[in-house]
């Protein structure tokens, strides 16, 4: 089990420490209007009141449902690899937008607002922390960090990770190879895409419960061939926690 450690090089660095200096020496403006920030974060009230929490899911894979449910059919009639699901919000505007400065823009200071309503959603929830031994973000590939300079998996647990405590887990899985892009791609070709991407590496076997931290869930094609090799190498139980869970195609 290893610590956090700064990922991406020097770039990754450089873009988090003039992150943090920007943060010091400005005041704190909402990235999405531009009005003033509230409680030291970059998001205005209003703007915090819009983001569209995913208040009914399936517990399973935290597609949003009208109403809550253990499993949804899908989960029923193939359950996933995964055991759990705690999805914050859905994909949705204005969320979707803050998401896409960070995965796509080298918008750090989107990735720390994100951060933030991720650790507090997951924290007010008491179980969720307690529940697991360990946090895992998804790992991007090598050639795909390089070209980024970070993970936005990672970004997104620091918060969590430093009021939870809980220890990280950043060298045991692996991407060994470079996927095509996952958009536009149905369920099917997501899977077949993935097969063999991931690998455990680690000397030891992981933890027996494991948090496994993304940006987006949409088919659960990623997170579920993570699940498998974690529980190949002995992981007992994985909850996939995840800040969008994109809603079924329809609802």
């Amino acid at each position: 089990m290893t610590s956090a450690r700064p990922s991406g090089g020097w770039s990754g660095r450089l873009r988090r420490w003039l992150d943090t200096a920007g943060r010091l020496l400005l005041p704190t403006r909402c990235l999405l209007c531009g009005q003033p920030g509230q409680a030291h974060r970059d998001l205005c009230a209003a703007c915090a009141a819009e983001l569209p929490l995913n208040r009914c899911a399936c517990a399973r894979c935290g597609i949003p449902l009208p109403t809550p449910s253990a499993a949804c059919g899908a989960c029923l009639k193939h359950p996933p690899a995964f055991d759990a699901t705690r999805a914050v919000f859905r994909y949705a505007a204005p969320l979707d937008s803050l998401l896409m400065r960070l995965k796509f823009h080298g918008d750090l200071a989107a990735g720390r607002v994100l951060g933030e309503l991720f650790a507090d959603a997951l924290l007010a929830e008491e179980s969720s922390p307690a529940a697991v031994d360990a946090l895992l973000p998804v790992p991007l590939h090598s050639r795909r960090l390089g070209e980024r300079g970070y993970n936005q998996s990672l970004e997104l647990l620091r918060p969590l990770a430093r009021h939870s405590g809980l220890p990280l887990l950043l060298d045991g899985l692996q991407r060994r190879s470079a996927t095509a892009a996952q958009t536009g791609l149905d369920r099917k070709a997501r899977q077949q895409n993935l097969r063999g991407a991931f690998v455990w590496t680690g000397e030891l076997p992981p933890p027996a419960r494991i948090a496994l931290i993304d940006d987006t869930m949409t088919t659960g094609s990623t997170v579920a061939e993570c699940a498998r090799v974690l529980k190949r190498a002995g992981a007992e139980r994985i909850e996939v926690w995840v800040v969008a869970r994109v809603a079924a195609p329809g609802r």
